[in-house]
C-alpha cells in the first residue's frame, strides 16, 4: 500500500468518525449553519480525494451524499430524521468500501445504484410534502429513475465527477471571457450555470443523473433569444475541446464527448417542432429510509469497524510532545549522572541494572526523537507552487528538482529553516537563473534548473540549493559596494574573489537593479545566515560566474539533545558542538604538528597550510596559577573547527570525550557574550558552558578569512602578482629585512647548534632521518657554537634544504612587487613590504647551492607521460611560487594555474594572455596534450606557447615543437627563460 492511499484511508476514517457525531448534532440542531458547513466540507473533501486518486465507485457514492447536503445547505431541503438516516447509510457505505479497499488494496466491484437512486430522489423531492410514514417498500417512480454511472462507462474513462467539474470550470472561465460569446453570458449567474453544466455533462457521459436545470426546449429558447448562431456554436465547441485538452482527457474519450455534443448542437439549432422531449418528471418523494444500522441488505457490523490503518496512528498535541521531550532530556541528564557514579564504583551491585537503565533510556530517547522527526519534504511542499508563480512573474522557464525529500529532521529545526529555504529558492529564481533568451545566447537550455538536495552526513543534515544560472557577478557586487560606500577601490583590489562574494550576506546589500515584489530590498541573505547560525548550523557558498551558484547548509538533526566534545582549558570544562569539529590534533615537538610562534601569534602548519590558532585561555581571559602554562606551546590539544569556509584551531589543555548533552538556554547575564550558545549539566552534576564556534571566529577577528583553499572551493585561483601574498620577514647578515614567499617555506625550525655537523666543506644536520644541507646567506660568517639557530626549511619531493637566518621577524600579507632589481646573486631585488624597503630573496639561487640538480637532470629523457603556462601552468606549488616572483621582478604580470584543465577553464572564461608558459611533467593532462588542446581553441590558438621542463633532450624538444610549442626552455635555466620571453614579446611588438 502506497503512502498516498494510506494517508487517504487514515484521513477518511477520521472524517467519518467526526461525521457520525456531527450528523447526530445536526439532527438535534438543524439550524446551525456552521455545523452544516463543516459536515458539507468533510463530505466534499472525501469526494474530491476519491476523484483525485482514482476511486470512481467511492466518488459516486460520496457525490450523491454531497448533493443532498448541498440542498440542505442551500435551504432547499429540511433536516429530518429520514434525511439524516440516509446520509448516515451513505457514510456507512463509504466506510465499508474503504475497509475493503484497505484489505484488498483496490476498490471492490459492486453496484450502489439503489443507494444513489434514493439519495437523488431525496434531493429531488425536497419540496414535496413529507410522507406520513415510511412504506415497507419503495414506490416505483412514474418514469425511469435516474441512472447511476455504469461500470466502464464514458464517465469512468473520463475520470469521474472531479474531472468533469474541472473541465466545466475551465470551459466557463474561457467562454465567459470570449468577446464573441459575450451576449450568451450577460446577466447569467456563472456559479449556477457551472453547476447545471456539471450535472448535465455528468448525465450525458453515463454518470449520476442529478441534472435539475432547464429542459432542452427552454434552453433552446433562451439561446435563440440571445442570438445563438452556427458560428457561435463553433466558438463554444472550440472552448470545450481546449478544456478537455487542458485537463489531459484521453484522445478517444475526447472524441466521444465531442460526438455527443455534436448531436446536441443539431437539436439546439433545429426547428422548435423538432425540439427534444421535455424534462423528465421529478421522482416522487422518497420513502423514509431505514436507519443504516438496521438495514437488512446492508454491510452488517463490518462497516462499523474502524480502519486498521487509521488505528495505526493517532494525532497528538504538539505541546504534549514538547513536554515529553523535555522530560526525556531530564532523564538523559540523570542517566549521565548515574553512569558517572558507576564509573567510580565499577564493582557496585547496581552495575547491571544501571547498564540496563542506560540502554532503556537510550531507546526511549531515540523513540521520542522519532516522534518529533518529519520529512524535510514538508518544508518543501510550497516550493513548486512558489517556483511556478515566479516563473510566470519573471518570464522564465524553471524546473525545480527536489531530491531527498524523505530525509527526516526535528520538527523544531524544520520550522526554523522553512523561511530561509523559501528565500533562497526565490533568490535562485530571481537573481540566479537567466531568461530563456539570455540562456540561449549563453549556449544553455532555455529551462533553468534549481536543485534541492537533502541528505544525512555524520549526524547532521546537509541541504544543497543549486542553480545552473549565471552565478554571482563580481563586477556587479563591486559596483554596488562602491555605490553604497561599503568598500573603497583600494580595499576591493586587496580582496579575494571569495571575500567579495561574501558581501551578499551583509544586511541591506542587494544587486537587484530595482525593487520588485520578488527582491531588491536587501533584506534576506543576512537573515538567512543569522537564522541558520541560530540553530547551530553553517552556510557555505560556491559560485562560478556563468555556471551557477550552490549554497550548502549544514544543520543539526535536533536542537534539544546534541553530541558535543567536552574539553578543558585552565581548569574549566567546556562543550563544543561536534557539528563544527573537523578533527583533533595533538601538538608535539619534533613532529609534523608543531605550534610555531610568529611575533607572539601561534600558528599550526597542518598538511602544507598554516592554520590560525585561537587561545581559549586568552580569549575568555581565564586565570591560571601556573604562569608557564599560560604560554601556548607543545603538548596542547588543537580542536580544528570550521565555520563556513573558515578553518581555525582552538587551543585547549585536555580533551575528555564526546557526550550527548541537553542544551539549556544561556542565562540573561551571559546572553551578550557571543562565544557561548548555551549551557548543560554533565554527568557529575557540573554545569558547563557550550562554546559557539561562530562567536569564537568573530571574536578572533578572522571570520572573513579565506583559509582552506582546496581545489574544490577555489577551482581557478587568480595568481596575479598584484594580489597580496603571505611573506616571511627575517634578518640575515645585514640589518635590512628580507622576505621570501611563505608558500615556499615548508617549516620554520630552531635547531640546536650542537647538532650541526660539517661534511664535504658544508654544514649539515640530521633532519627527519636524512641529511639536510644548511646554506648560509652570508658566506664566511662564523656561527656561534651553542644556542639555537633559526632555519627556513624548503622541501620538494624527497629533499630538504635549510637556509640559515639570524632572526625570524613576522609573517605578513603584502603585494610582491619588485620595484628595484638587484645584480647581487641571491637577490631578486627590493620591494616595499610592511612599509619598509625589503630584499626579496631569490630562493632558487640557494636551492642550487644545496643541490645542483634540485630542478632536475637536464640530460634526462622524458617519457611518454608528460604535462604544462605570462600565464604560468605548473602542477608544483613550490615551482609556481619560485618562478612567479622571478618573472614579476622582470616586469611581467603573472597569473598561475595548477593544471592544464584549470588553464583551459580560464580560456573558457574569456581570459587573454600574451604568452603561455607550460610545464610538461604534470599529472592528468600533460603539457604536450595541453598544447594540442590549446591549438584547437579559437581564443588561444595563436598565443605563443613556451614549454618549461627539466627534460630538454633533443627528442623532447622535437616533440614539443611538433605539438605546437613555440619554444622549449629547461626548467633550471632561468636566464634562458627570461631571454625567450623577451624575444617572444619583441616578436609580438613587431607584429603589432
Amino acid at each position: 500500500m502506497d503512502d498516498l492511499l494510506r494517508e487517504f484511508l487514515t484521513e477518511t476514517s477520521e472524517s467519518l468518525a467526526v461525521l457520525d457525531v456531527e450528523l447526530v448534532k445536526l439532527e438535534q440542531n438543524p439550524n446551525d449553519p456552521e455545523l452544516l458547513g463543516n459536515i458539507f466540507r468533510l463530505v466534499h473533501t472525501i469526494k474530491g480525494t476519491c476523484g483525485f486518486i482514482g476511486l470512481p465507485r467511492l466518488e459516486r457514492v460520496a457525490h450523491a451524499g454531497e448533493n443532498v447536503l448541498g440542498k440542505v445547505r442551500d435551504g432547499e431541503l429540511e433536516v429530518t430524521p429520514e434525511a439524516v438516516s440516509i446520509i448516515l447509510e451513505c457514510l456507512d457505505r463509504v466506510r465499508s468500501l474503504t475497509a475493503t479497499l484497505e484489505e484488498a488494496g483496490a476498490e471492490p466491484e459492486g453496484d450502489d445504484s439503489d443507494l444513489i437512486r434514493r439519495l437523488n430522489a431525496l434531493a429531488d423531492g425536497a419540496s414535496a410534502p413529507k410522507p406520513a410514514a415510511a412504506p415497507k417498500a419503495e414506490a416505483k417512480p412514474a418514469k425511469a429513475e435516474p441512472q447511476a454511472a455504469k461500470s466502464g462507462s464514458l464517465y469512468d474513462r473520463v475520470g469521474g465527477m472531479s474531472v468533469i467539474d474541472s473541465v466545466v470550470e475551465v470551459f466557463v472561465g474561457r467562454a465567459s471571457t470570449d468577446d464573441r460569446l459575450k451576449s450568451l453570458f450577460e446577466g447569467v449567474n456563472l456559479d449556477v450555470l457551472q453547476g447545471n453544466l456539471r450535472e448535465f455533462f455528468s448525465n450525458k457521459v453515463g454518470g449520476p443523473d442529478s441534472y435539475k436545470g432547464p429542459a432542452l426546449p427552454e434552453a433552446k429558447q433562451h439561446l435563440n433569444a440571445r442570438g445563438l448562431t452556427d458560428s457561435l456554436c463553433d466558438a463554444a465547441f472550440g472552448h470545450v475541446e481546449a478544456s478537455l485538452t487542458t485537463l489531459e482527457v484521453a484522445a478517444a474519450s475526447r472524441a466521444e464527448i465531442l460526438t455527443l455534443l455534436a448531436g446536441l448542437r443539431v437539436e439546439v439549432l433545429a426547428a422548435a417542432a423538432t425540439a427534444a422531449p421535455a424534462k423528465a418528471t421529478p421522482a416522487p418523494k422518497v420513502a423514509a429510509a431505514k436507519p443504516a444500522a438496521a438495514k437488512a441488505e446492508g454491510d452488517g457490523e463490518d462497516n462499523k469497524k474502524e480502519s486498521a490503518v487509521a488505528q495505526q496512528s493517532i494525532r497528538v498535541n504538539v505541546d504534549l510532545l514538547e513536554n515529553l521531550m523535555t522530560m526525556v532530556s531530564e532523564l538523559v541528564l540523570t542517566r549521565n549522572q548515574v553512569l558517572q557514579i558507576l564509573r567510580t564504583q565499577k564493582d557496585s551491585a547496581f552495575a547491571a541494572p544501571l547498564q540496563r537503565l542506560n540502554h532503556v533510556t537510550s531507546e526511549l530517547q531515540e523513540g521520542v526523537m522519532k516522534t518529533r522527526m518529519q520529512p524535510i519534504g514538508n518544508a518543501w511542499s510550497k516550493l513548486p507552487r512558489l517556483v511556478r508563480d515566479l516563473s510566470l512573474e519573471c518570464n522564465k522557464k524553471i524546473d525545480l528538482v527536489m531530491l531527498g525529500a524523505e530525509t527526516e529532521l526535528d520538527r523544531q529545526v524544520l520550522e526554523m529553516i522553512k523561511d530561509p529555504l523559501t528565500h533562497m529558492v526565490r533568490n535562485s529564481a530571481d537573481h540566479g537563473l537567466e531568461t530563456p533568451e539570455e540562456r540561449r545566447r549563453a549556449g544553455k537550455a532555455e529551462t533553468g534548473k534549481i536543485t534541492l538536495n537533502a541528505y544525512h552526513e555524520g549526524g547532521h543534515i546537509i541541504i544543497e540549493i543549486a542553480d545552473d544560472g549565471k552565478g554571482l557577478s563580481t563586477d556587479k557586487i563591486k559596483a554596488k559596494l562602491l555605490q553604497n560606500g561599503l568598500a573603497s577601490e583600494s580595499e576591493l583590489a586587496e580582496m579575494s574573489l571569495q571575500q567579495i562574494q561574501q558581501y551578499i550576506f551583509k544586511a541591506g546589500f542587494s544587486t537587484a537593479a530595482k525593487v520588485t515584489s520578488v527582491s531588491g530590498r536587501g533584506v534576506g541573505m543576512d537573515v538567512v545566515r543569522t537564522n541558520i547560525e541560530k540553530i547551530g548550523g553553517t552556510i557555505e557558498m560556491r559560485s562560478t560566474e556563468g555556471s551557477g551558484t550552490t549554497f550548502v547548509i549544514k544543520i543539526p538533526l535536533t536542537l534539544a539533545i546534541v553530541s558535543a566534545l567536552v574539553v578543558e582549558c585552565a581548569g574549566e570544562r567546556f562543550a563544543i558542538p561536534q557539528i563544527s569539529v573537523v578533527e583533533l590534533v595533538r601538538a608535539a615537538a619534533n613532529s609534523d604538528t608543531t605550534v610555531e610562534q610568529i611575533k607572539d601569534t601561534p600558528v599550526l602548519r597542518l598538511r602544507n597550510r598554516l592554520l590560525p590558532l585561537v587561545s581559549l585561555r586568552k580569549l575568555l581571559k581565564l586565570e591560571v596559577a601556573d604562569e608557564q602554562s599560560n604560554q601556548p606551546g607543545q603538548g596542547s590539544f588543537i580542536v580544528v573547527a570550521q565555520v563556513g569556509t573558515y578553518s581555525f584551531g582552538i587551543m585547549v589543555d585536555r580533551v575528555f570525550d564526546t557526550e550527548e548533552i541537553v542544551v539549556k538556554p544561556v542565562a540573561p547575564i551571559l546572553r551578550d557574550i557571543s562565544m557561548f550558545s548555551g549551557n548543560t549539566i554533565l554527568g557529575d552534576g557540573s554545569v558547563i558552558m557550550i562554546l559557539d564556534p561562530n562567536g569564537i571566529a568573530s571574536a578572533s577577528g578572522q571570520i572573513n578569512a579565506t583559509h582552506g583553499d582546496t581545489a574544490e572551493r577555489q577551482q581557478v585561483r587568480d595568481g596575479r602578482s598584484g594580489e597580496k601574498v603571505p611573506l616571511i620577514l627575517f634578518r640575515a647578515g645585514t640589518a635590512a629585512p628580507k622576505a621570501v614567499p611563505l608558500a615556499l617555506v615548508a617549516r620554520l625550525e630552531e635547531i640546536d647548534r650542537t647538532t650541526i655537523e660539517r661534511s664535504n666543506d658544508r654544514h649539515m644536520v640530521q633532519y627527519r632521518g636524512q641529511l639536510m644541507p644548511l646554506v648560509a646567506m652570508q658566506e664566511g660568517k662564523d656561527m656561534p657554537a651553542d644556542g639555537r639557530q633559526p632555519v627556513l626549511v624548503f622541501s620538494d619531493r624527497q629533499r630538504s634544504m635549510g637556509l640559515l637566518v639570524d632572526e625570524i621577524l613576522d609573517i605578513v600579507e603584502d603585494r610582491l612587487e619588485v620595484e628595484l632589481s638587484s645584480a647581487n646573486p641571491g637577490r631578486l631585488g627590493s620591494a616595499i613590504v610592511a612599509g619598509k624597503a625589503t630584499d626579496i630573496i631569490d630562493t632558487g639561487y640557494y636551492l642550487n647551492q644545496a643541490f645542483a640538480d634540485w630542478f632536475g637532470d637536464k640530460n634526462a629523457v622524458f617519457g611518454e607521460e608528460t604535462s604544462r603556462r605570462l600565464l604560468l601552468v605548473d602542477d608544483s606549488p613550490f615551482f609556481r611560487n619560485l618562478i612567479a616572483p622571478l618573472l614579476s621582478s622582470a616586469g611581467y604580470d603573472v597569473a598561475t594555474a595548477s593544471s592544464a584543465d584549470q588553464a583551459l577553464k580560464l580560456c573558457d572564461q574569456g581570459e587573454q594572455y600574451d604568452v603561455i608558459i607550460s610545464d610538461i611533467e604534470m599529472p592528468g593532462m600533460s603539457g604536450f596534450e595541453f598544447a594540442e588542446a590549446l591549438k584547437k581553441t579559437e581564443r588561444w590558438r595563436d598565443t605563443p606557447l613556451v614549454a618549461l621542463s627539466s627534460h630538454s633532450s633533443p627528442k623532447d624538444i622535437a616533440r614539443g615543437r611538433k605539438v605546437g610549442f613555440d619554444d622549449y626552455v629547461a626548467k633550471f635555466d632561468r636566464d634562458a627563460l627570461l631571454q625567450t620571453l623577451s624575444e617572444a614579446f619583441s616578436e609580438l611588438k613587431g607584429a603589432a
